[in-house]
C-alpha cells in the first residue's frame, strides 16, 4: 500500500508506538512519519505508507502551528506536567498584560531549548543526560515566530496559539511568556500540533502527493516511456533546465529529479499516485 495521509496522535503515547498501531490498522509493514511528537503532545503526524515514506523531505511541512496551555507558577524541569515539583499560588494578572506577553513573541527569537529535549551533547540526547541527573548546558537557538496569540486566560492557565518555524520548542515559549509576566516558573499542561505546513487532520484521508510537494513541477517533453521505466532523461527535453529539484508527472506516477552540472538525475523514480 502506497499512501500519504495525516493522522492524529493522542497524548500519552509516543510517535513510534502510535505508528505501530497504524501499521496494524492498515496491515502495512513499511511506514514512517515526519515530525516526531513526544508522548505529552498530541496532534497531527504526516504518515507515509509503502514507497511514500521516501517523500518526507520533499513535502511542504512548514510553518507549524501549535496550541498550548501554560500553567503559571508550576515548576518542572521538563517544562510540562511530567515532573511538577511545586506550584506557586499567584495573583491573577490583567488580561491585557497576558495578551501582550504572548504577542511579544512574534519575530526572530533567540532562546534556550529545554534540557529535556532530543538535542545531542557529545553524541548523547539531552533528555538522557537530564534524566540521569547530569548537568545539561545547551547553546541558544533561533526560531521565527510568525504569529502568537492569546486564546484564553483562566488564571493560572494561559492558552495560546503559535505559528512557528521548524525546530521551535513550544515548551520554551511557555517559559518565556511566564518570564515576561514576572513569574518565576511556568510549565505546559497541554500541547497540540494543529498544522504542519499545509497538513492538518482530515480523518486520515489519502492526500494527492502532487499537491503536497515543496519543489516546483517541471515538464518533460520526451517519451513518457522514459519516465515510466526510469530511463535516462535528456536535459534539453525539460522545460526548466536550471539546477535544482523538480517533480515530473506522467499521470500514473511522479518522479523527483535533480538537475546538477548539466545532468538529470533521479532522486525518486516512479512514485505511484493514490
Amino acid at each position: 500500500m502506497n499512501r500519504l495521509f495525516v493522522a492524529y496522535k493522542p497524548s500519552g503515547i509516543g510517535s513510534n508506538s502510535f505508528l505501530s498501531r497504524l501499521k496494524r490498522k492498515y496491515n502495512e509493514k513499511k511506514a514512517g512519519f515526519s515530525g516526531t511528537l513526544d508522548p505529552f503532545a498530541k496532534g497531527v503526524l504526516v504518515i507515509g505508507l509503502g514507497s511514500h515514506t521516501k517523500l518526507f523531505r520533499f513535502l511542504d511541512k512548514t510553518p507549524k502551528t501549535y496550541r498550548a496551555t501554560l500553567w503559571l507558577g508550576a515548576k518542572s524541569d521538563t517544562l510540562d506536567t511530567e515532573m511538577i515539583e511545586e506550584v506557586a499560588l499567584l495573583e491573577e494578572l490583567p488580561h491585557a498584560k497576558v495578551a501582550e506577553a504572548v504577542t511579544s513573541l512574534e519575530g526572530e527569537l533567540e532562546y534556550e531549548p529545554p534540557i529535556f529535549s532530543a538535542k545531542k551533547i557529545n553524541g548523547q540526547r539531552a533528555y538522557d543526560l537530564a534524566r540521569a541527573g547530569k548537568e545539561v548546558v545547551l547553546n541558544k537557538i533561533h526560531s521565527s515566530i510568525y504569529e502568537a496569540k492569546l486564546l484564553h486566560y483562566c488564571h493560572p492557565f494561559v492558552t495560546f496559539e503559535a505559528t512557528v518555524s521548524e525546530g521551535t520548542y513550544i515548551r520554551s515559549l511557555g517559559r518565556i511568556i511566564a518570564q515576561k509576566l514576572g513569574v518565576a516558573h511556568g510549565s505546559l499542561s497541554a500541547l497540540e500540533r494543529l498544522r504542519e505546513g499545509q497538513f492538518c487532520y482530515n480523518g486520515e484521508a489519502s492526500l494527492d502527493i502532487r499537491q503536497c510537494l515543496n519543489i516546483p513541477k517541471n515538464i518533460y517533453r520526451g517519451s513518457q516511456e522514459n519516465l515510466r521505466y526510469g530511463r535516462v532523461l535528456a536535459l534539453e527535453d525539460l522545460e526548466i533546465q536550471e539546477e535544482g529539484h523538480y517533480w515530473l508527472d506522467n499521470n500514473e506516477s511522479i518522479a523527483i529529479i535533480r538537475i546538477e552540472a548539466g545532468e538529470v538525475k533521479y532522486e525518486l523514480g516512479r512514485i505511484e499516485i493514490c
